[in-house]
């Protein structure tokens, strides 16, 4: 079967909106209005992330932060712990920056040209796009990984999406393809075309409205398109943990400000698991009983896999020292509901667990 290489543009936006209509997601909490703040705070979160998992952390937050003026004026812990468990930390951190920004230079009212949206910190040409439209009804075409696939799937665009060639032909195809109004209906079927049907694995061809006229459909190599990231070793990182528990408290320590789980408070780390006591004593002012290895966790970043081992240290004797800045003691309740990583957190539930173990800690 031979295909046109002329784009019909509107059959493309006119189906896909019809198919939206019937078929698409209407009542997702972030949709039903324009207040591009509760729309930007979606947009971020959406970042890299599955609807589902979303949703309680947005309506956490939004209950929290309902507005820009508020999450502005809060700690940097408040809104590290609302979006603890959430991942990619760099996104709060970004998002309190730009509603800082916002206050200061917008008087609080969020901007509307996209040079202005795309100005925040965290924001990129995407993001930017969906927030306008969104919002504003801006003529603006968003790619995002689901959209990429569409336009890789639909104009069977060879290649991994990532490289700059391949990325700027579907930014192309994506401006060629915008309608010419009833752009945030447009912006929203796209966006769930791509989360439900047309999916990275078994997309669901046989009720897609776009399938008669998909270049990878006919060519019966949907699966080919887009081509994936060329392959790479995963390097593997190592590091010890350390459980510094005392009458049922556990203490953490604050991360530096920038690099991984920047800002989050975490567990103590060393190199070498064998000079636990020393590092104990030396940097938290504690001498500890015999630390005890307790069963590894590993936890995978986009770049590295990180091996965590964890140590149990019962705390004998605590001096002043492990009460400096930086550094808190929680009991496990709290410690679990504190702005942590993800994998901090599983650690802390295996302790729950463990009711053996924490028999033996002392007074």
């Amino acid at each position: 079967m031979v295909y046109s290489n002329n784009n019909d543009t509107a059959g493309f936006s006119t189906r896909l909106l019809a198919w939206h209509k019937h078929h698409g997601r209407h009542d997702l909490p972030w949709q039903g209005t324009r207040d591009a703040y509760r729309i930007w705070v979606a947009e971020i979160m959406l970042q890299q992330t599955q609807v589902a998992a979303v949703i309680p952390y947005y309506l956490r937050f939004l209950e929290r932060f309902p507005d820009i003026a508020t999450l502005a004026s809060a700690t940097q812990d408040e809104v590290l712990q609302l979006w603890s468990g959430l991942g990619y930390y760099s996104r709060a951190r970004n998002l309190q920056r730009g509603a800082q920004s916002v206050i200061a230079n917008y008087r609080g009212v969020f901007p509307r040209t996209l040079d202005r949206i795309e100005a925040l910190p965290g924001i990129g040409r995407s993001t930017a796009a969906a927030i306008a439209a969104f919002a504003y009804g801006t003529r603006a075409a968003i790619l995002d990984g689901n959209v990429k696939r569409v336009f890789a799937r639909h104009f069977a665009v060879a290649g991994y999406p990532g490289d700059k060639r391949i990325e700027d032909r579907l930014w192309q195809l994506a401006d060629e393809n915008l309608p010419p109004c009833a752009i945030g209906r447009y912006t929203q079927a796209i966006m769930d075309l791509g989360a439900t049907l047309c999916t990275r694995a078994k997309p669901a061809c046989v009720r897609c409205p776009l399938a008669k006229s998909c270049r990878a459909l006919a060519l019966n190599r949907v699966s080919d398109f887009p081509a994936p990231r060329p392959a790479k070793a995963v390097p593997t990182r190592a590091t010890n943990m350390l459980l510094l528990m005392r009458n049922g408290e556990l203490l953490l320590e604050k991360r530096p400000p920038a690099g991984i789980w920047g800002g989050l408070w975490s567990l103590p780390e060393i190199d070498d698991a064998a000079r636990a006591r020393t590092h104990c004593r030396a940097l938290y002012g504690c001498s500890i009983a015999a630390p005890q290895a307790l069963a590894p966790l590993a936890h995978g970043f986009t770049h590295f896999k990180l091996q965590i081992q964890p140590i149990l240290c019962p705390v004998k004797k605590l001096s002043s020292a492990a009460r400096e800045s930086g550094q808190m003691w929680l009991s496990l309740g709290d410690a679990h509901g504190a702005a942590i990583p993800a994998p901090v957190r599983k650690l802390i539930e295996r302790l729950f667990a463990d009711k053996a173990a924490l028999s033996q800690m002392p007074l």
